[in-house]
């Protein structure tokens, strides 16, 4: 089937009815004073007409048939052309003028994933990203995603691109809105996170649709977005039309990682409150992110056993980590990602015991 938009031609310019006006009397050797009596309108409407200064009406229209001969239908055809016409190139315009802010989307990441189609037109490639965003023009955009720029502006460094934040976080709220969840409970959310926890010891094909589910079970959205690039950022939680969302990236791919931000976000769903939003990046702190650190610490690997492994461990041997491990049933790379990161570990040391994981479509 041939696409009859091919190889339309669209011009870059419009003929105005008034100029179309302006030739007909030229043909017939009549002057706008004249038109004027013959029609019964003022001389200084007929004037602007032709300046492309008032439009012709449909009275108008009919008023033009008698006089000029021509039908109605034509005049206001003209002027109907002429609106559709001067809509387009000033749209265009506009388009053109927010060519700069496509530039700094993502934009060949999130066609690799899928998330837009790919365009050679830099206009079409442009509207694509709008109705992605959802949004009618970067300002709408600007306005829209200002509070989650607001979020993550104490965690900005040199390289991040609020685009690709935006974008990240946009699919994700796109994904979540798919997931049916039942009413946020919070009793039962802390409940399911011990079930949770024992999924950090399956593979993937298993926890996350587990995850998944159970979270869901509870009014709480899973998702599993890849980072883009210039984003830094490996988990948010928020709260869309009720539903409590958690959104992961597997920026750092290890499961130590993966779990302790998914707890960590748990955190900021129990203790505080609906309106906020939190984007994890690198440097992210205060006092609302400590007790989410604990939480998700405290969750995964309890205080007392902790404790108690550390004073028998002599500070080096992976066989005691796996048998700890083993006893608190999780996963033995949560358990050395916890001692790196207490400085109880060399971050060289057990990254054996760890398993990393990666996007298989993501580029």
């Amino acid at each position: 089937m041939s696409n009859k938009h091919t190889n339309q031609y669209v011009p870059d310019y419009i003929v105005t009815p008034g100029e179309v006006l302006a030739d007909y009397l030229a043909s017939l050797g009549m002057t706008q004073a004249e038109l004027a009596a013959r029609t019964g309108l003022a001389k200084k409407t007929i004037n602007e007409i032709i300046k492309g200064k008032s439009p012709i009406t449909h009275e108008t229209a009919l008023k033009f048939e008698r006089a000029l001969g021509r039908p109605a239908h034509f005049w206001n055809n003209l002027e109907r052309q002429f609106q559709e016409d001067r809509i387009r190139l000033a749209e265009q315009q506009r388009l053109e003028s927010w060519l700069g802010w496509l530039k700094k989307v993502p934009v060949n990441t999130m066609v690799k994933l899928g998330w837009i189609a790919k365009h050679k037109d830099k206009n079409d490639q442009l509207e694509a990203v709008l109705r992605f965003f959802g949004v009618a023009s970067p300002e709408q955009w600007q306005e829209v995603w200002q509070e989650y720029q607001v979020a993550y502006r104490q965690t900005q460094r040199f390289g991040i691109c609020a685009e690709s934040v935006s974008a990240w976080l946009r699919r994700g709220e796109i994904e979540a809105r798919e997931i049916r969840c039942a009413p946020f409970d919070r009793k039962c959310f802390l409940e399911i996170l011990d079930e949770i926890r024992d999924l950090t010891r399956e593979s993937p094909d298993i926890f996350v649709p587990e995850l998944v589910n159970l979270a869901a079970s509870a009014g709480v959205a899973v998702v599993f977005v890849p980072e883009l690039p210039k984003t830094g950022v490996f988990g948010a939680t928020r709260w869309l039309k009720g539903k409590a969302v958690i959104q992961l990236s597997l920026r750092y791919k290890s499961n130590d990682h993966l779990w302790f931000t998914f707890f960590h976000e748990a955190g900021h769903i129990l203790k505080h409150g609906r309106k906020e939003i939190f984007i994890e990046g690198s440097g992210l702190d205060g006092e609302k992110e400590e007790e989410a650190n604990t939480f998700a610490r405290d969750k995964l690997i309890p205080a007392t056993a902790y404790r108690r492994f550390l004073s028998t461990w002599d500070g080096r041997s992976l066989e005691p980590i796996q048998r700890f491990a083993e006893e608190i049933s999780i996963a033995p790379g949560i358990v050395v990602g916890r001692l790196q990161h207490d400085n109880c570990l060399p971050k060289s040391h057990g990254n054996k015991l760890k398993v990393f994981y990666r996007w298989t479509y993501a580029p």
